[in-house]
């Protein structure tokens, strides 16, 4: 099985003399045509992390996909620039993720009555010049910076590899990494029979300068109504308000934006207000809402209400119940402390396309550090009980 790396050759067809340089960029929205950590020394140069230009990514060989990752369970399929890979379980279970972008925008499980449901919530709508943008879905929001003030977000992902098979599980291998290829991220996405797992993994290949991953891991979760749906395992919880994570996937709903504070993490915000404590938020009419903390009272929170939160000492297991759909997900983490949980309220039709929640593990109010040689890693798990 073939295997590359950030700024590898990776031949395009049969043909040798054919080949693709996979470098990271910063993309616009995706278009159609277009608790475990530990360390390990790298010896390898000291870098920087750097900002990376816009590069354009080069289209994607579809044949050549198919025929060096074919007879695990996945199928391919070119639409313009980009790729849909899709994954497949014996047992039903399923999952779509695009490429080069890594985002996933299907994850359909089986459930106790015997059909398949739709886990994640995504919508196409027309863009401004009539080409179709995805949002939505499963995606990694994160950002990473350097001592010197430099940062870098993996929004481009080249597939390293792919192992398993369709009895028992799918493992597909996606690296992204700065311009000069001294920081790497991986992202790992695995499809078990009950559970959709997203494990990245950051590696700092510089013996002298640490940098740190702020971001999250983003969810879009379909429910019938948040008006009913509930998180079960919040009680005593400590939470702080925080504006609503924005990204070129996620979902917003056109009121949000005039009534709450919205960050998006590619732009520059001010990280201090964003970060800062109730004592210092002070004025409510500052450019963030007045921080509010406290500590979660109900266990079967009903998410009707507008909200955004960050949970510091969440349990690593949450179960979402949905009684509209009947059905649960228990989303899980591991090396990330934090939740992340966002509700748009129930103003909205049933089953519309703001009929979701927004929730996932983050390292916003406090970054991971990856210290000069080592290797963090941290995982999600969307696991089904519905069986």
């Amino acid at each position: 099985m073939a295997s590359i790396s950030c700024m590898s050759l990776v031949p395009l067809s049969k043909d040798p003399s054919i080949f693709r340089i996979h470098l990271p960029s910063s993309s616009p929205p995706l278009r159609l045509n277009r608790s475990r950590e530990f360390s390990l020394p790298l010896p390898l140069p000291p870098p920087r992390v750097a900002s990376t230009p816009a590069i354009p990514f080069p289209p994607i060989n579809v044949d050549y996909l198919e025929e060096e990752f074919s007879g695990h369970g996945v199928a391919f399929e070119g639409i313009g620039d980009s790729c849909v890979a899709r994954l497949s379980l014996d047992n039903g279970s399923t999952a779509t993720v695009m490429l080069p972008s890594g985002l996933v925008t299907s994850y359909k499980a089986p459930m106790w009555h015997g059909e398949k449901l739709e886990i994640l919530q995504t919508f196409v709508s027309e863009g401004e010049n009539g080409e179709a943008l995805i949002q939505g879905g499963l995606s990694l929001e994160f950002i990473i910076e350097g001592e010197d003030g430099a940062s870098w977000s993996p929004r481009d992902w080249a597939l390293s590899d792919i192992r398993g098979n369709s009895q028992d599980s799918i493992q597909v291998e996606l690296i992204s990494c700065d311009s000069k290829s001294m920081v790497e991220m991986k992202y790992i996405l695995t499809l078990q029979e009950q559970t959709l797992s997203s494990e990245i993994e950051v590696s700092n290949t510089s013996l002298s300068s640490s940098v740190q991953l702020r971001g999250s891991i983003i969810n879009h979760l379909n429910v019938s109504t948040p008006d009913a749906t509930y998180a079960l395992g919040l009680e005593g919880s400590s939470f702080y308000s925080r504006p609503v994570i924005s990204s070129s996937f996620a979902i917003i709903p056109p009121e949000l934006g005039e009534e709450q504070s919205v960050w998006n993490i590619w732009e520059k915000f001010p990280l201090r207000k964003f970060l800062q404590t109730h004592e210092e938020a002070g004025d409510r009419n500052n450019d963030v809402k007045e921080d509010i903390e406290g500590e979660e009272e109900d266990n079967y929170k009903r998410l009707t209400e507008e909200m955004s939160m960050i949970y510091t000492s969440a349990p690593n297991y949450l179960t979402i119940i949905d009684r509209g759909r009947r059905n649960s997900v228990v989303v899980g983490r591991d090396g990330l402390d934090e939740l992340y949980m966002h509700s748009p309220g129930s103003r909205y039709e049933f089953y519309s396309k703001y009929a979701y929640i927004t929730l996932g593990p983050s390292a916003v109010l406090k970054p991971v550090k990856v210290h000069p040689g080592e290797v963090w890693r941290g995982a999600q798990h969307l696991h089904n009980p519905n069986l």
